[in-house]
């Protein structure tokens, strides 16, 4: 007989029909009644057995976190909980587990300790959600662009290039690291290294991206991306996926709209494919807030979180106009933020961006047209703005509840001239670019795009408030177990 799923049993609920269901056991009650959940769904079925019928060592063996299998009858069920039960006529022990040795308990067990066992988390309630959802969000992430015509692009894992500008890569090599060959002046020859060449990890695939746009017209990339960026923090990470978009002929404009319609679709699309794993995350988040004085406890629930993305319109509003709000707000005037607000030029904290979206406007914001010294050498540059101190670029950030920055993008720098200034300035050697100055130089137009973290979106739909725990192993720093 082939194993049905209890999602699809719970769903279909086919009564009188013969099933079978394997899965690992939540629960054991008066020798009866077992709850059994196989990771299809967050629901468990109950299994019913006869102790009568089976022999005491079998029944001995069924423990939390034990594996089963069970064959019987699907019947409604005669107590409260549940509409039907399989009533157990053969039952196999497909995997014994002790439970003075199991690290999981059936009691609520902490994140930090959940983390340490990463290995085992998926099976707690709390996981299983997490993760069922991050699939249900990159399945709609995916699917929001084939229906509009976007080609799947893989970028490079190990690349030549730092895209940000930053440095904070991790080196790819294959040389010796007692003994590497050096040049006669002292310095690691890489040219005896593999690639021929120093190579890193991948901060992001955004410039190769523009490559596939400027020819495929729409493209986007949804891949692991790493940082080697020392911070412990609850919302960094050294590895993470990133979903990066880009689309030629599309201007500032088109690229908010873009991003603000992508992030509509998927919220929307966990509400109506999650309802189960999110109750379940909500009951967790409304649990925690007790916990915390009352001034630092949510006013939304996390279905009204979601909900406040969904149903309301962006708002959009320049960085100038942002500053001048912050500037001004009661926070900043009585010195309640923990970095203050002196004027234009300012890079705007979690903080500003939260008071934004949370307090002054309680809508999405997506702030545009930021100070050129504050983003990267690919923005395009704007024309003198009237009553703006300095130069900007057409850079957008869309900001968040609770989370802040969740999206960041620009129009790209199409104008080879101004380009390669920009770099120039930054310090960017032109010749190791040499190909993504070709797409200026070649047939270029105008194009945009942004980035979307895809641990900052789990994070923001699943309402944990580590981004340690909404990916399966996390990388940070003294950290790289499993």
């Amino acid at each position: 007989m082939q194993r049905s799923k209890i999602a699809d049993i719970l769903r279909e609920e086919p009564v009188n029909s013969e099933v079978l269901v394997k899965g690992w056991v939540k629960a054991f009650r008066n020798n009866q009644f077992i709850a059994l959940n196989d990771g299809s769904t967050a629901s468990n079925l109950q299994v019913v057995v006869d102790f009568e019928r089976f022999d005491a060592a079998t029944l001995d063996r069924i423990k939390f976190g034990a594996c089963i299998s069970a064959t019987g009858t699907l019947v409604e069920s005669q107590g409260k909980g549940q509409k039907v039960e399989l009533k157990t006529e053969v039952l196999e022990i497909l995997g014994d587990c002790n439970p003075d040795e199991y690290p999981l308990q059936p009691k609520k067990q902490s994140p930090e300790f959940l983390r340490e066992n990463a290995h085992l988390r998926f099976r707690t309630n709390t996981f299983s959600a997490v993760f069922r959802i991050r699939h249900a969000l990159a399945y709609a992430i995916h699917k929001f662009f084939n229906d509009r015509g976007f080609c799947y692009l893989h970028t490079p894992i190990i690349t030549a290039s730092d895209a940000e500008g930053a440095g904070e890569m991790f080196r790819v090599t294959t040389l010796s690291m007692e003994n590497p060959p050096r040049t006669e002046s002292g310095e690691i020859n890489f040219k005896e290294d593999f690639f021929g060449k120093s190579t890193n990890l991948t901060v992001s695939g955004q410039l190769e991206a523009e490559l596939g746009a400027l020819a495929l017209g729409a493209v986007y990339t949804f891949g692991p991306t790493f940082r080697a960026e020392n911070s412990n923090t609850t919302r960094h990470l050294a590895e993470f996926w990133m979903i990066e978009p880009e689309v030629a002929f599309n201007d500032l404009r088109d690229n908010m709209d873009l991003a603000e319609d992508m992030l509509r679709y998927v919220i929307n699309y966990a509400l109506e494919h999650c309802a189960d794993d999110l109750k379940i995350l909500e009951d967790r988040l409304t649990e925690e807030e007790k916990t915390k004085p009352q001034d630092q406890r949510s006013e939304l629930s996390l279905t009204e979180k979601l909900k406040f993305v969904s149903e309301n319109e962006f708002i959009r509003l320049t960085y100038t106009e942002a500053i001048d709000i912050l500037r001004n707000s009661n926070p900043n005037k009585k010195g309640k933020f923990q970095f203050p607000v002196e004027g234009w030029g300012t890079d705007l904290q979690s903080e500003h961006e939260r008071y934004l979206v949370e307090k002054h406007f309680k809508k999405p914001v997506i702030l545009t047209n930021y100070p050129a010294a504050i983003k990267a050498f690919y923005m395009r540059q704007d024309e003198p703005l009237e009553g703006v101190p300095g130069p900007t670029v057409s850079a957008m950030d869309i900001l968040f509840p609770g989370i802040g920055e969740i999206v960041g993008g620009s129009q790209r720098e199409e104008r080879y001239d101004r380009l390669v200034n920009r770099m120039r300035e930054m310090h960017i050697p032109e010749e190791e670019l040499y190909w993504y100055l070709d797409t200026r130089r070649f047939g270029t137009c105008p194009h945009a795009g942004f980035g979307l973290g895809f641990e900052r979106l789990v994070l923001f739909v699943t309402g944990m408030t580590n981004i340690r725990d909404v990916i399966a192993f996390p990388r940070y720093p003294g950290s790289a177990e499993f």
